[in-house]
């Protein structure tokens, strides 16, 4: 980082407070901003508060902050109405994935914000460059594409779409690093971005060779966590190439890649899913089939395992080698 910011400072607007929202205002919380969260749905409201008061408790009992959730939530105003986003000099949306309803949330939001603030969206597919033109200031309008839990994961793009002011996203990528993240600047815009347009693709080729009878939905997830999934928290795809082999990728790509889907539909293995009503451990019925009550163990394990790997992922972060030839030359 090239310089000094405060975000005790900076008051920031969350809307939408569902799943990622509540742990985005989480995040921003532990990282001392003053946060004005809305509920876009007024169901949220019911929510929202056990929702961010449990993470904080968690985080405090995981070490992941000092203070208990008393000292963050003073800074935590909840709320319907869109008018106390007036003084935030960041507003972060976080509503669904329809353009229609992100488009109502932005007149909302512009309403009353002011001319310098930077509005964003939590949008994990579409194109910045078509939101941003529906808005009144397309030049400071950005993704921001966290990932869940976002208190506790590393993982952020900061999106530019075509019109995006350039100065803007450097400072979200300067700011960002105070909510304990390893950001990524996507500086031209694309459908999907970066982490999304990798992890569909590895999507797609799961159902593939499920569909085709290759392998069984738990031979597939099996595969991952024992392969990427034991080296992805450590190095990206490029390095571990270059650790493992770069030749050795250069002949396999030249047999492997034609014979790899190459489907433009949703595979029918997750259409049926959601045909029959399926939404995964969220309504116990997903490609596996769940009691209540080990959907909810599944929920509560991954949020115990999050904060685990996030301690093992802090210890070899990006520059870890750097620091080591550092030490070194010292």
């Amino acid at each position: 980082m090239t310089s000094k910011i405060e975000p005790s400072s900076i008051t920031v607007g969350v809307v939408g407070l569902g799943l990622m929202g509540c742990s985005i205002t989480t995040c921003l919380l532990m990282a001392q901003h003053r946060i004005i969260a809305v509920a876009a749905i007024p169901a949220d409201m019911d929510k929202a508060n056990a929702r961010i008061m449990h993470h904080l408790l968690k985080s405090k009992e995981e070490g992941l902050t000092k203070m208990d959730p008393a000292y963050y939530v003073q800074r935590l105003t909840l709320t319907e109405d869109y008018r106390q986003l007036e003084n935030c000099s960041l507003v972060i949306e976080c509503t669904m994935e329809d353009l229609s309803i992100k488009e109502k949330v932005y007149e909302k939001i512009e309403r009353v914000i002011s001319a310098n603030a930077l509005l964003t969206s939590n949008t994990s597919a579409i194109p910045i460059s078509i939101l941003q033109d529906r808005t009144k200031k397309p030049e400071r309008f950005f993704g921001l594409h966290w990932a869940e839990p976002s208190h506790t994961t590393r993982f952020l793009e900061i999106i530019c779409g075509h019109k995006s002011d350039i100065t803007k996203a450097e400072y979200l990528y300067e700011l960002s690093h105070y909510w304990a993240k390893e950001p990524t600047l996507v500086r031209k815009d694309i459908r999907g971005f970066i982490t999304n347009r990798l992890m569909y693709s590895m999507y797609r080729e799961a159902c593939y060779l499920v569909e085709q009878g290759y392998a069984t939905v738990e031979d597939v997830d099996r595969a991952c966590r024992n392969n990427p999934g034991y080296w992805m928290t450590f190095v990206g795809v490029f390095r571990w190439m270059d650790l493992t082999g770069v030749k050795a990728y250069h002949t396999v790509m030249k047999d492997l890649l034609p014979d790899l889907s190459h489907g433009t539909e949703v595979p029918k293995l997750i259409d049926d899913v959601v045909q029959a009503g399926g939404n995964g451990v969220s309504n116990a019925k997903g490609f596996y089939q769940y009691s209540a009550a080990e959907a909810q163990l599944w929920e509560e394990t991954f949020r115990e395992f999050s904060y685990e790997i996030r301690q093992l992922a802090l210890r070899y972060p990006a520059d870890v080698v750097t620091k080591k030839l550092n030490q070194i030359k010292e």
